[in-house]
């Protein structure tokens, strides 16, 4: 099963006009309801709206999202003159192989629903904020207060994964993760806690109970784990 998906090369090898009949054939890991893993039903998803709305998903998103948000950082590419504000990663994460996954300065390659915006920590705690703020940031409505609910409620209902993700003591949410209840996980937060985090190592949780965001952009996929405990630990305990 899994060399089938490497041999089609979902994740960047098929372009915009043949992605989804590649999809189509493929076999599922799982029926549908029975587990929780990763899969690529957001890129999935990405290729419904601009079916739907009749755009390309850069366009939808900056037009819908980044330009109301005032999130002006935010593309799947960026110029030569930018090169230089990106992160990198460590040479110990050569092994990731994250620039061979992603080549940024390439404004021609196929972006994904799933994964691969570049963006600031200022302009993603913006689109973080607009959740906690029930869906409007900065007079500039986004989501109705009832589709945030829905997004922050767990979906599972206590199907599981192969790798117990997404942790103990949460459920999934659409798009994040989310906490359950007190005393379950292994880190601090509150029950309603909406979270979730990117390959490189980014990572952002939102805690409706404290009115608290948190935006952590880092570029170490292999020590990403231990960091974003730690900050969670330390944001938590500086808490009067």
């Amino acid at each position: 099963m899994k060399e089938q998906y490497e041999r089609a090369d979902v994740d960047v090898g098929v372009d915009r006009k043949n992605y989804l009949n590649v999809v189509s054939k493929l076999p599922l890991h799982y029926q549908p309801g029975t587990t929780w893993d990763y899969s690529i039903s957001t890129d999935v998803l990405a290729f419904v709206i601009e079916r739907i709305s009749g755009k390309r998903i850069e366009d939808y998103l900056q037009e819908r999202i980044f330009r109301p948000l005032g999130m002006k950082d935010t593309a799947f590419s960026i110029d030569e003159a930018q090169y230089a504000r990106l992160a990198q990663a460590f040479e110990s994460d050569a092994a990731i192989k994250i620039g061979n996954w992603e080549n940024v300065r390439d404004a021609s390659r196929r972006p994904s629903g799933g994964g691969g915006l570049l963006s600031t920590a200022e302009d993603y705690y913006r689109f973080a904020q607009m959740l906690l703020n029930g869906g409007e940031f900065g007079g500039v409505r986004i989501l109705s207060r009832k589709t945030v609910e829905f997004m922050d409620s767990d979906h599972l209902g206590g199907v599981r994964g192969p790798l117990y993700l997404p942790g103990p003591g949460y459920g999934f949410g659409l798009g994040g993760a989310v906490r359950l209840a007190d005393g379950m996980a292994g880190t601090q937060g509150s029950p309603g806690e909406f979270n979730w985090g990117g390959y490189g190592g980014t990572y952002f949780w939102i805690d409706p109970k404290e009115k608290l965001v948190g935006v952590l952009m880092m570029q170490a996929p292999t020590p990403r784990g231990y960091y974003r405990a730690l900050y969670r630990s330390m944001v938590y305990s500086a808490m009067q």
